[in-house]
Parts: structure tokens; sequence; C-alpha cells
């Protein structure tokens, strides 16, 4: 059952003025809190994150249901906004009907992008022709909202940019979630003016790759991410990922940037608002 939320365009818009400057407010810029594994427990679940210093959560959507489970989230909980769109996983069912269902849920007054989208080579479950076509619609129709693009890319790092660049000005910004390439790629995304999301993995002993990334992003161009239940950051590897846990990819990348953990959560919601509130509230 779809809730209906009232409110108009300007309350998605992330503000986080009213928070004094000494306090750790951090947003979980990725999440999958609409699915199955949050049904029992979802109240628990937002209560230790909001414990643990996050105040906003951001519910991704990644085909029709999804979406709207991520519209209905973000009216149940005030810390909670969302964002609408058909994952390449599932662009073979992508045509006029599923992009004009997505027109209407980007309408919710706390649907902050569109996305996830994007192109997924390593498993293949759509044509890659599909995801492509479906990939470069969804940019078009981000486009014509005004809306910033949550992008996935997986194996994938050459042929997402070729169709980014093609489109980029355009494009109302973006960000590349749970970021997969080297410095010379992360190079590529910051030149295009996008953002670069961070997720458990940059606690994993085998990612030396990705905290090069990190060490060499500007500060300005990070977002913190948990892509949860996935991915989860030691030290709880192995066990269901939430919003709590993105505390421990801010932690590291303070580590790897040699700062405070203050000054990575700051930044990073900084980063959020930019990205997220819309041109209006940039340039207020």
């Amino acid at each position: 059952m779809t809730i209906i939320c009232d409110g108009l365009r300007t309350a998605a818009k992330i503000n986080m003025n009213t928070h004094p400057a000494n306090s750790i407010t951090l947003i979980d810029t990725h999440t999958h809190l609409n699915d199955d594994k949050f049904a029992l427990d979802l109240d628990e679940v937002i209560q230790r994150a909001n414990e643990a210093g996050v105040e906003r959560i951001i519910v991704c959507g990644y085909d029709l249901q999804s979406s709207r489970d991520a519209n209905d989230l973000a009216c149940k909980f005030d810390c909670v906004y969302a964002t609408v769109g058909v994952h390449p996983h599932d662009a073979k069912s992508y045509d006029k009907e599923v992009e004009d269902a997505i027109v209407e849920l980007s309408s919710h007054p706390k649907n902050l992008a569109i996305g996830e989208i994007g192109l997924d080579f390593h498993y293949d479950f759509s044509p890659r022709d599909k995801q492509a076509a479906a990939f470069e619609a969804q940019i078009d129709l981000a486009a014509r909202l005004d809306l910033p693009i949550v992008v996935h890319s997986r194996e994938s790092n050459p042929e997402v940019m070729n169709i980014l660049r093609s489109r980029a000005a355009d494009i109302s910004g973006g960000v590349f979630h749970c970021f997969s390439g080297d410095s010379d790629f992360a190079k590529s995304v910051l030149d295009i003016g996008f953002y670069i999301g961070i997720d458990g993995p940059v606690t994993y002993k085998a990612s030396q790759k990705l905290r090069d990334v990190v060490g060499m992003c500007p500060l300005d161009r990070l977002l913190i991410e948990t892509d949860c239940p996935y991915l989860t950051p030691v030290p709880f590897r192995g066990k269901r990922n939430e919003p709590a846990y993105v505390r421990y990819v801010a932690e590291e990348i303070a580590l790897i940037k040699g700062l405070a953990l203050h000054d990575i959560a700051s930044a990073t919601t900084q980063n959020a608002m930019r990205l997220f509130a819309g041109r209006a509230q940039e340039a207020a």
C-alpha cells in the first residue's frame, strides 16, 4: 500500500543547519532499508542509526516496487529520504510504462534523485544493450526532472563513463555509488563533476586500491554509504549491514586522510546536502 506524504519538493532538501557545530552528523547516502532483511526490526535499525549520529538516511530504489517502498519509508520516518530508478539487473523490463511510473514516483516530496541506475557486466542479468538503453533513458529523464543520478557500475567503468560524457552537459550531478576503480578512473569521475561514494570495503585489508582513491580524492567530493544490508564494514563484516555502521566508513576515511572524525562527518554531510538538495539550495 502506498503511503501518501504531504509536502512540496522543497521538503526533500536536506537541511542540517540547525545542528550545533560540535555535533557529529552523518548521512548514509545509499541504503536498501526497503530490503526484506529489515522487515522485522526496521524501527530499531533506524533508532540505532540515529544514536550513532546518522540523522539522514537515503533509501535507494532499484525497480518499481523497491522505489515505491523507498517513497513509503520516506513518509513513515522523518530521517529517511528516497531515490527511484531501475537497476541494470532489471533493465530488460524497462519500457514506456515503467518510465511513466518512475516519473510519477519521482514527484514524491522526499525523492532526491534517479537511481540506482547504470551498467553491471559482472552478472549480466539483463542484456548489455538493454542495460545501456535503460541507463541512457533514465539519465535523460533525470535531466528533464533536474535531478541528480545515483550510478551503479560493476565491471563496466569505461562504458558507463562514455555514456555519462555524452550527456554530461545535461546532468544535474551525481555519485558513483560504491566506487570500484583505480585513482585514474576516480580522476575521470571527478572531472565530470561527480561525487565518489565510499562503502564498507574501504575497511577491508585487501582494499588498498580503494584507500588510495580516498587518499587522492578531495574531501569535498566524497560521500559515505553503507549499501546495507550488503558490504558490512569491519568489525561487523559477515553480519547484516545497517546505517549505524556508516560511522566505521567515516572513521576509516578519517584515518586515511589524517583528519578527525568530525572533519569527515562535516564534509560528507555538506557534500550530500550540496548534491541532493538541488540547485536552489546550492545557490542559497
